[in-house]
């Protein structure tokens, strides 16, 4: 029995500007997974969950047609994630072979209602990770990221894909979505395997490093939100409001830069400042376009978090869902907790779950290490914050 984890996300900072090819998001993964286990089975697999059931389908009216939206259903992510997997396995010369397929998620409450927390990319990572360990093949973080990538963006159909960086390489990162219309003509000209190991235009992925000083605090507002709906609400009364849009882009972008810089530096203060930054943003967005980002429940629960001196917005596409809170750690938590509890608000009391990268001793080997990697055309991060060096090939 192969036994694998995947992490789930909660998006800090860029939301809906990063679905636009380069734009910047900060994403963090968290210690609530989802579990994929696989073995081989003999005469016919199975495919089976804990949580997940087919028992509703979206639809809607096309002529006389009745067309079904499949992307909150996370079955079809898993068999987009096993397709992806063994068409990848078949170009390497490995025979397909019949499985079972056991997912167990923490993502979601007890009663079934989702966190927000990236159940549908957490289950693609952790279907693409587990099959590649079944049939013995050995792919890089960044071939595992395009893979899962792909699988996913064939059921979405849009998004960032932010969240399944996040699954892949854990902890806090800054992202930058890909060209995704190049990717669209690339699978119809180059092979899978060799998708894999191509440079994609706009994608960079940067491992960050939070102040030690810095609390998330997670609140969850009990309304489950679909991501794939709002972005598509967005996307198309953004359509009708080209020049705010644009405004809204260029000012998200240079927010989100300021936070990376934020954390490089190890400025909570920065930090802070530019979540607050961001919710302000996400507010006119919404205003604009007529999309109900922060609900009441939301909104609420920024104001108090900012009364006991954090700075807080809504996470992910918003609608519902969970709210962030930045705070320093000598602030009494307990006593926001508290009053969120008035008001309906949950606490998700979760930690960043990291993934430990590859790490080179010295500083001299690191040096040239990164320079190499950089010259082969793979992003690599150098860190000397510790007094040791770090190099991560992403």
């Amino acid at each position: 029995m192969i036994t694998v984890k995947a992490p789930g996300k909660l998006y800090i900072a860029g939301e809906y500007a990063v679905v636009e090819t380069g734009q910047p998001a900060v994403i963090v993964a968290l210690n609530q997974f989802v579990t994929v286990r696989v073995e081989p089975a003999h005469g016919m697999g199975r495919i089976q969950s804990k949580q997940y059931q087919e028992n509703s389908l979206i639809w809607r009216r096309q002529g006389d047609e009745m067309v079904f939206d499949n992307r909150d259903n996370p079955f079809h992510y898993i068999l987009s994630a096993i397709h992806l997997t063994e068409a990848y396995a078949s170009e390497q010369g490995k025979p397909l072979r019949l499985f079972n397929l056991y997912v167990d998620s923490d993502l979601d409450s007890a009663d079934g209602r989702k966190f927000g927390l990236g159940s549908s990319a957490a289950v693609t990572v952790g279907t693409v990770k587990a099959l590649l360990q079944f049939y013995d093949l050995a792919l890089s973080q960044e071939q595992i990221y395009k893979l899962s990538a792909i699988a996913h963006l064939d059921i979405q159909g849009n998004g960032s894909l932010g969240d399944i960086a996040a699954s892949v390489f854990g902890g806090w990162i800054a992202y930058r979505s890909f060209d995704r219309e190049w990717l669209r003509a690339q699978r119809n000209l180059v092979s899978l395997s060799e998708l894999l190991t191509m440079p994609w235009p706009g994608l960079d992925i940067e491992l960050l490093t939070p102040p030690q000083s810095l609390r998330l605090l997670i609140g969850w507002t009990g309304s489950p939100a679909s991501t794939s709906h709002l972005v598509d609400q967005i996307k198309a009364a953004t359509s009708r409001s080209q020049a705010q849009y644009k405004q809204f882009l260029r000012r998200s972008r240079a927010v989100v830069e300021k936070l990376v810089q934020g954390f490089r530096d190890g400025n909570l203060a920065v930090i802070k400042q530019q979540i607050s930054r961001n919710r302000f943003l996400l507010q006119q967005l919404s205003q604009f376009s007529h999309v109900h980002i922060e609900t009441m429940k939301l909104s609420s629960l920024c104001d108090l978090a900012i009364q006991a001196g954090g700075a807080a917005k809504t996470s992910g596409a918003g609608g519902g869902d969970c709210g962030i809170v930045i705070l320093d750690r000598t602030v009494d938590a307990d006593a926001l907790i508290a009053q969120w509890h008035k008001i309906g608000v949950q606490h998700l009391p979760l930690n960043v779950h990291l993934i430990q990268p590859p790490v080179v001793p010295r500083l001299r080997e690191a040096r040239s290490f990164c320079q190499q990697e950089k010259r082969s055309r793979f992003p690599c991060i150098f860190s000397e914050k510790y007094g040791r060096a770090l190099a991560y090939l992403l």
